[in-house]
């Protein structure tokens, strides 16, 4: 076999392309100059390797797909660098696929009780791939680091860069804990890095991201699909298109629940939204629930849109009226909002906006003080097919019906 990878003795040297040494329970990875992807595979599944580390100043080149899923008590020590060499034919055909909105990944991890740290570097050399989604808007990137089926996992003090398309995804997980994540996806071609998104959450449950810097090109944090009891705070975020719920509904035949979600102290910043909740309508559409979600403490500046409710997502006005969303909203707080918005919708800082025949219920305002350029004098604040309350809710005004 061109990649075996033969057991190591305590201190000893590991023959062949893929090298790691092990002490004790420690086992260190090194570079190979070729394909790294078969040792970084072999050192965390050896059950005698109960930490992997890629040290410092190692950059490990990975050219194939990794499966590191059904793991136990496992810590990964990343000092240095994993960087996914951008050889697209190799991706577009061998990445792990997932049916929700057709994603796909270079890395499955998964398991109970794994941290994964160090301060190093994941790097999904992203570049090579805005610049051909900008020939070829149907081509499928990878995500850099995919939690699967994961159980207890913490993932702190690490650098993510250039990601092709989302960061992170954590699908059907639970107990998952995110800390001190330094994430940048910016292009260096007049080709935009596109739907990086920081984290999307699916199917998955007790999820904590905190203290962390995001600068991207789409949402900051999403909640998709049956995301529940997460917390968001002390998140730092450039660029992005905003703590976003949703979007939800898209799919038909499918329930969709996003429940118990709190995002507090959140700095946006050149950003297309700031608080958000998306929501399909129309015919052929999903159905569920988004039910209890507080949005508090953010700072927000030069922001299209810092408080939207789109219950008609993707869906235009006579469509929605005629076919109103599945998806009911109920039991929301924007509270404690402030900052400036970008003006693109000139005076308005505020637009909450539902399907008709009762589709969203207890929506609460408190303490917005949101203001636009000064070109376009008082702040204006819209809603529809909603019954607002809060101390803010008089700034409405009464809401249009349709």
């Amino acid at each position: 076999m061109r990649w075996l990878l033969l057991l190591c003795a305590p201190l000893a040297l590991c023959a062949g392309p893929s090298l790691f040494t092990r002490a004790s329970s420690a086992c260190t990875l090194s570079a190979s100059g070729k394909d790294d992807a078969p040792a970084f595979l072999k050192a965390v599944s050896d059950p005698s390797c109960a930490t992997v580390v890629v040290p410092a100043k190692t950059t490990l080149n990975i050219e194939t797909r990794m499966n590191m899923t059904g793991l136990s008590n496992k810590h990964i020590s990343i000092q240095g660098t994993v960087r996914f060499n951008p050889d697209l034919p190799y991706w577009t055909g061998n990445a792990f696929y997932f049916s929700f909105q057709d994603q796909v990944a270079f890395w499955l991890l998964g398991g109970r009780n794994i941290v994964v740290d160090g301060g190093g570097t994941l790097d999904g050399a992203g570049q090579a791939w805005y610049d051909a989604f900008a020939k070829n808007s149907s081509l499928a990137r990878p995500i850099i680091m995919t939690l699967f089926q994961a159980t207890n996992v913490t993932v702190q003090n690490l650098r993510m860069i250039n990601s092709p398309e989302w960061v992170n995804f954590v699908n059907e997980g639970q107990r998952i804990t995110y800390r001190n994540i330094t994430i940048s996806a910016v292009s260096t071609s007049k080709n935009d890095a596109k739907n990086t998104d920081g984290w999307d959450i699916f199917r998955s449950d007790d999820v904590v991201i905190e203290d962390s810097t995001i600068n991207n090109g789409d949402d900051c944090v999403s909640f998709k699909p049956n995301a529940t009891n997460i917390l968001v705070s002390n998140l730092s975020c450039n660029g992005s298109h905003g703590i976003s719920v949703g979007s939800l509904g898209q799919y038909p035949g499918e329930f969709d629940i996003v429940e118990n979600v709190t995002a507090v102290n959140i700095k946006m910043s050149n950003a297309q939204n700031g608080a958000r909740i998306k929501a399909w309508a129309g015919q052929g559409v999903g159905s569920g629930i988004v039910k209890n979600i507080t949005f508090s403490g953010f700072v927000e500046s030069n922001v299209d849109n810092p408080v939207i409710i789109d219950q008609c997502y993707m869906t235009d006005a006579d469509e929605c009226a005629e076919f109103p969303s599945n998806t009911f909203i109920q039991d929301v707080w924007f509270d404690d909002i402030s900052g400036t918005s970008s003006g693109k919708e000139k005076a308005v800082v505020a637009s909450l906006s539902c399907s008709p025949d009762g589709r969203c219920s207890n929506v609460n305002v408190n303490d917005l003080d949101i203001a636009p350029p000064s070109k376009y004098g008082a702040a204006s604040f819209s809603c529809q097919n909603v019954v607002l309350s809060g101390d803010d809710a008089d700034a409405f005004g009464t809401c249009t019906t349709t």
